[in-house]
C-alpha cells in the first residue's frame, strides 16, 4: 500500500483472534481509521491515533462511503468484516458505493484482505462436509426478496450441492430456516445429515449434528453457521465427536 490515503477490506475471521491472517493484522497496526458493524469493530483494540467508527448492520452503502471519503482524505482505514469480507460482507457494498461515487475514488488504493469465513470455520470443525461440490445461500431477506432465496434452494437441492446457510434465523425472521428446511425435505426426501455449528472458534462453541428429517429452525441463531449435506455426504461414528464429511467422488 502507498503512503497516501488508502482503504483495505478486511476480514477478522470467525472469532479467535489466532485466525486473523498477519495481513490484516499488519494493516490495523497501520490504520488511522476502523469502521464497520458494531460487535466487529469491537474486536479491534484501541490504540493511539486510531479512531474507531462503529455503525449499525443496515448502513453498509453509508458506511462504505465513509470509509472512502475518508481515504481519499487521506486516511488509512481498515473496513472490518467478521469472516471474509468478500462474502456476504462489506467488500461488495464498498465496491457498490465506489461504483455510484466520485470518479477520483477510483483511483484510491483499494485492497481486499481475505479471512476465514464461517463456513470454512465451520466445516473444518465438523469435518469435511464441504469437500466436493457446495453453494452458499444467505437467508436474510433484507436485500432480497423470500420467492428467489427459496428458489436458489430449491435448485441447490436438485443439483444435489452440500449447502452453507447463512444468516439461518433472526427475531425478525423467525420461521425463515423452518421454511428453507421445508423446501429440503420436499425436494431431497433422504436423511442426509445437518450440521448446525453456533459461535465457531469462541468459547461458546456448540456443534449438533442431526438428520435432515429432525432440523428444526429453533436450533438455530444468528450465530449458527447451518451446513445441509449432499446425498453423498457421510458422518464416521467413534468415541468423541463424529466425523462430517462428503467424499470427493462424484
Amino acid at each position: 500500500m502507498s503512503g497516501n490515503g488508502w482503504l483495505a477490506i478486511a476480514g477478522l475471521g470467525p472469532g479467535d483472534a489466532a485466525l486473523i491472517t498477519p495481513e490484516v493484522t499488519d494493516a490495523l497496526t497501520r490504520a488511522t481509521d476502523v469502521i464497520g458493524y458494531i460487535p466487529y469493530v469491537a474486536r479491534v483494540a484501541p490504540r493511539p491515533g486510531l479512531r474507531l467508527h462503529a455503525s449499525d448492520n443496515r448502513v453498509e452503502i453509508d458506511r462504505a462511503g465513509h470509509a472512502l471519503r475518508l481515504a481519499a482524505e487521506g486516511g488509512r482505514v481498515v473496513v472490518v468484516s467478521s469472516g471474509d469480507p468478500g462474502v456476504f460482507a462489506m467488500a461488495a457494498a464498498v465496491f457498490e458505493a465506489l461504483e455510484a461515487g466520485p470518479p477520483d475514488w477510483r483511483d484510491l488504493d483499494i485492497r481486499v484482505l481475505p479471512g476465514i469465513t464461517a463456513m470454512l470455520a465451520a466445516s473444518a470443525r465438523a469435518g469435511a462436509p464441504l469437500g466436493h461440490d457446495f453453494c452458499a445461500i444467505n437467508l436474510s431477506d433484507n436485500l432480497k426478496p423470500w420467492p428467489l432465496i427459496a428458489r436458489r434452494i430449491a435448485l441447490a437441492a436438485e443439483a444435489d450441492f452440500a449447502i452453507a446457510f447463512y444468516n439461518p434465523r433472526s427475531r425478525a425472521r423467525p420461521d425463515t430456516l423452518d421454511a428453507a428446511f421445508a423446501i429440503l425435505r420436499a425436494a431431497c426426501r433422504d436423511d442426509r445429515p445437518v450440521l448446525f455449528a453456533r459461535a465457531v472458534t469462541t468459547a461458546e462453541e456448540a456443534l449438533r449434528i442431526v438428520p435432515l428429517p429432525a432440523a428444526r429452525g429453533a436450533m438455530a441463531d444468528m450465530r449458527t453457521m447451518v451446513i445441509v449435506g449432499s446425498s453423498r455426504t457421510r458422518l464416521i461414528a467413534r468415541d468423541g465427536a463424529p466425523i462430517l464429511y462428503t467424499p470427493r467422488s462424484a
